[in-house]
C-alpha cells in the first residue's frame, strides 16, 4: 500500500505541475471550463499558482519536511473539493472527472505523506 501511496504522490505532483502551466498561461481548454463552471478567467493564473505551490509542497514534503507536505496535501485536496462542488453547482458533469480524480491524487498524496511525518 505504501508503493501504491508514493506513486499517487508522484503523479498528483506531476499532474499539479502540468495543469498549474496550463493555468498560467490561460489554455483555452482551461479558459473554456473555468467559464463554463463560471469561475471568471482572470481568477484562472491564481489557482494555477495554488496548484503550483501545492504541487512543490509535495515534493518539499517528500524528500525535507513531511509535515509541511502534509499541509500541501490538505491544501490540494481542499482546493479540488471546492472544484467538484463548482462543477456541480454548475452542473458541469461532463468533464467532472478529472477534478474528481485531481481530489483522489492530492487525497492519497495526503496519507502517504502522513503516513511519513507519523511513522
Amino acid at each position: 500500500m505504501t508503493a501504491v501511496l508514493f506513486v499517487a504522490t508522484l503523479v498528483c505532483i506531476v499532474a499539479n505541475a502540468f495543469i498549474a502551466v496550463a493555468d498560467l498561461v490561460r489554455a483555452g481548454f482551461v479558459v473554456r471550463n473555468a467559464t463554463a463552471v463560471r469561475v471568471p478567467a482572470t481568477a484562472v493564473p491564481w489557482l494555477g499558482s495554488l496548484k503550483l505551490a501545492g504541487a512543490a509542497g509535495l515534493v518539499v514534503g517528500l524528500i525535507v519536511a513531511p509535515w509541511l507536505g502534509v499541509a500541501a496535501g490538505v491544501g490540494l485536496t481542499l482546493f479540488f473539493v471546492g472544484a467538484v462542488v463548482a462543477h456541480v453547482r454548475a452542473r458541469v458533469f461532463s468533464n467532472i472527472a478529472f477534478p474528481g480524480l485531481y481530489l483522489l491524487l492530492a487525497v492519497a498524496a495526503t496519507a502517504c505523506l502522513l503516513r511519513r511525518a507519523v511513522g
